[in-house]
């Protein structure tokens, strides 16, 4: 797991040796299920994700490792840019927080039967983050 300064907060794991066998999903499956793992989530709190953009990117570019601080044998599955909810006094008239979620490293790290789960683990992990909480506390409830 990694945190970063500046409202970045990720979710990553080790590379394991031998783990790179690309099993890619369709593009419009993929996005079926983020948008699944997103109603998935109590509606009371769903509520607050009115001014989240969710998005979905088929590999993270090197600056977005960078400012995320992954190390470079780690491999980053969602990331979240924005100020956490408990963490903002005024907050108007600003551009929306980011939750972007990363297919390739996704399918490339997980068999096709368990990519449901972990894309579901990947986007509780980072709307957490827009909750205010930390790795810590993700690693404790089994979210990271």
């Amino acid at each position: 797991m990694a945190t970063a300064r500046s409202g970045l907060a990720s979710h990553s794991r080790p590379e394991p040796a031998g783990s790179a066998r690309p099993l890619p999903v369709q593009r419009d499956r993929f996005r079926r299920l983020v948008q699944r793992a997103v109603r998935s989530i109590p509606a009371d709190l769903r509520r607050h994700l009115a001014n989240i953009e969710l998005v979905i990117e088929r590999e993270p570019s090197p600056e977005e490792l960078a400012e995320a601080g992954i190390e470079p044998d780690a491999v980053l599955f969602g990331l979240y840019v924005g100020t956490p909810l408990t963490e903002r006094e005024s907050y108007q008239l600003t551009l929306p927080d980011r939750i972007v979620i990363y297919q390739g490293p996704l399918e490339r790290h997980f068999h096709p039967r368990d990519i449901l789960h972990e894309v579901q683990t990947t986007v509780v992990h980072e709307i957490a983050h827009h909750f205010g909480i930390d790795d810590d506390e993700l690693v404790e409830k089994g979210l990271a």
